[in-house]
């Protein structure tokens, strides 16, 4: 009980009688010291009903009892400790109070006329503080970083590094499991009349350094596949518009390769051969008669495919030794898990052709329609996504919260109909107007609004422009085809522009979002 109510006095100093910090905090520090001050009222209440359901008579028959021991054992230090820190904290609330409260009121003195402008004078010096973030340094910055680690509560600061660094454990195990997979995968495929994969390419949200939750991590790579010798890949746009997105099919096309002929006698023209020698393959298993539907590249045999690949190489892989794999159903990509003690990994092997000689590939990822022709493969943005979070992580400050951010947005929707992927379009598009200055802690909750807001307003308008596709603004180290770059961005709530109900069902869930949100920033679950 002595303890309760030396905290609570201690809450109410706080709170009665903040600390002046001086001219070194602004706006935005100011509310979020609202929002400290709100987690301090709301403890001092739950002290204060405790506190009610004891009677002042035992509180007070504590203390005596407290001082009566100590007293009665000469243990003289701990009665003078008890007294010390009563008197101590009866003199620093007497010194506060007799101190003058300036600290924001000599411009609340002026505001009497300016009140209905209190809203735009904040979003003006949240914007000149994200511009000029990197001009101001010293005192200032030191407590308004304080002030913002107490507002983000301890748990979830811990929780989202310790959750970073799983990642990044995680990402460097899948990624050196995929060289070993992809050398086995080369050496035996070789010589042989299959694809060829190559090096496999980490993306999704485990290898940009976010995920939506801890434990449903999933480590996805893309391996891209070059036709075998005497075959080469041709895409066709599928212009039936019965699938959302820019999809394709992958025709195969044989090649003369007659001057190698003579070099290799293994490696039969396509084009040019004796019947016998047609007659012979078809006999035989191959790349068109296993991998292929007609002329073209077909996913789920080629998921099947691959399923067989993984189960051949496993036992000749060194990890084999010490881990157990789990294949796992699919039918567009190649789904394991593999488990050593505790530590447990899910990878999906997705597999692409890429499109020329840029960041952009065909893939076997899932469309949005119920049904996709296996012969269908919409094209990823995975690659350039993950290139421009590489690029950002090189370019913002070594104390970025973007990644963060992302986190807990993700980690907020569980259950929530919007999709990961629209949050991370919204983060994308302000990476891309934000000053990256702007993304250190102490922006970490007006980033939040920011996207909040970009949100919002997206639904208003039913329309989510797609962060890569038809970008003209795009950083240009990352390589998009002419078109990709030129065509009209697809929205991404086109549902809701023709679909009232999911439209009024959206608005609800964003208030329901903005409010798992708060509680995820002000009590870190």
């Amino acid at each position: 009980m002595a303890a309760k109510l030396i905290l609570l006095v201690l809450l109410q100093t706080l709170i009665q009688y903040p600390q002046m910090v001086g001219d070194g905090l602004d706006e935005v520090t100011r509310l979020r010291m609202e929002l400290r001050e709100k987690l301090l009222d709301r403890e001092m209440t739950r002290l204060l009903q405790e506190l009610e359901q004891s009677s002042l008579e035992r509180s007070v028959r504590a203390w005596g009892a407290l001082l009566w021991a100590a007293l009665q054992q000469g243990d003289f230090w701990a009665l003078a400790g008890v007294l010390g820190l009563l008197l101590w904290l009866w003199f620093i609330r007497s010194r506060r109070s007799r101190q003058p409260d300036n600290n924001g009121r000599e411009e609340g003195a002026g505001d009497g006329d300016g009140g209905g402008n209190e809203g735009e004078e904040n979003r003006d010096a949240i914007m000149w503080e994200v511009n000029n973030g990197d001009a101001i340094e010293g005192e200032g910055h030191d407590v308004a970083n304080e002030v913002e680690e107490d507002v983000i509560t301890h748990n979830l600061r811990r929780r989202l590094e310790e959750h970073t660094w799983h990642l990044m454990e995680g990402s460097a195990i899948t990624t050196i499991l995929m060289e070993n997979f992809m050398m086995f995968f080369g050496h035996l495929l070789s010589d042989s009349s299959y694809p060829v994969p190559q090096r496999a390419i980490g993306v999704g949200s485990a290898f940009e350094g976010w995920s939506p939750r801890e434990e449903d991590v999933v480590y996805t790579v893309l391996v891209p596949l070059n036709p075998p010798p005497g075959h080469t890949f041709h895409l066709e746009m599928d212009t039936s518009g019965h699938i959302p997105g820019r999809n394709f099919c992958v025709r195969v096309e044989p090649v003369c390769t007659c001057p190698r002929e003579q070099q290799d006698d293994n490696v039969l023209c396509s084009l040019h051969h004796h019947p016998e020698d047609e007659q012979r393959r078809n006999e035989e298993p191959n790349f068109l008669n296993t991998l292929c539907t007609g002329s073209y590249l077909d996913v789920e045999k080629t998921a099947r495919w691959f399923y067989q690949l993984v189960r051949a190489a496993w036992p000749a892989l060194p990890q084999s030794h010490s881990w157990q794999l789990v294949l796992l159903p699919s039918n567009r990509c190649c789904k394991f898990k593999v488990t050593r003690g505790r530590l447990s990994l899910m990878v999906e092997l997705l597999f692409g052709v890429q499109v020329g000689n840029s960041d952009i590939y065909v893939s076997s990822q899932p469309t949005e329609a119920l049904f996709t022709p296996s012969t269908v493969w919409p094209e990823t943005y995975a690659v350039a996504e993950m290139k421009f979070f590489r690029l950002i992580a090189r370019q913002a400050p070594p104390d970025s919260w973007h990644l963060k951010c992302l986190h807990v947005l993700a980690r907020a929707l569980l259950g929530i109909g919007f999709s990961t992927y629209t949050l991370k379009t919204i983060v994308m598009h302000l990476l891309n107007t934000v000053p990256l200055s702007g993304w250190r802690m102490r922006h970490f909750l007006q980033r939040l609004e920011d996207t909040m807001e970009y949100l919002h307003g997206s639904l208003e308008e039913k329309r989510l422009d797609h962060f890569v596709v038809g970008n003209r603004t795009f950083p240009q180290e990352i390589l998009l085809p002419p078109d990709v770059k030129t065509t009209e961005p697809p929205n991404l709530f086109h549902r809701l522009a023709h679909d009232p109900a999911a439209h009024t069902q959206a608005m609800r869930e964003y208030q329901e979002l903005a409010e798992r949100i708060e509680r995820i920033v002000l009590y870190g679950q």
